[in-house]
């Protein structure tokens, strides 16, 4: 049925419940599987503020910083598969919109499917809130299997 499962993760407590379900459906599938996890770029208020700290080569600690977590959220996530019989291949991208590197990778990597976390948040809360989730489901034609 699937090939290819794109399984998105931010490493949090409630993205793992997607990367189990994603690593089981790739398992009984025998579909090959992409990890991707993605971080938001240094805002410039964020670097100005570390540089009047005091701070130096702020864009290079922040490289260094997101490889350290990267490093550390891939070992769990290879762990896991190897768990499972599988392997993985382990993409991060920086972008703004998570929702959009989401779609760009599944796109690029030939993908047939999307799993993805949720909170489920409606109404006021997903308005103020955001929800990336929402975004990947409206700029995709690519199946999306959300987790809660």
């Amino acid at each position: 049925m699937y090939k290819h499962i794109l399984v998105a993760t931010d490493g949090s407590e409630l993205a793992r419940k997607g990367l189990e379900h994603g690593l089981a459906l790739a398992k009984q599938l025998d579909a090959k599987v992409t990890i991707l996890s993605v971080s938001e770029p240094m805002h410039p208020e964020a670097a100005r503020a570390a540089q009047k700290a005091g701070i130096e080569n702020v864009a290079t600690r922040y490289d260094q910083q997101l490889e350290s977590l990267m490093k550390e959220r891939f070992a769990f996530i290879e762990g896991r598969a190897k768990e499972y019989g599988i392997t993985v291949g382990l993409t991060h991208e920086i972008d703004d919109s998570a929702a959009e590197a989401i779609v760009r990778v599944a796109k690029l990597s030939g993908c047939d499917l999307i799993v993805m976390s949720s909170h489920g948040r409606r109404g006021v809360q997903k308005m103020l809130l955001g929800s990336q989730t929402s975004e990947v489901l409206v700029k995709t034609p690519i199946p999306v299997l959300v987790i809660r």
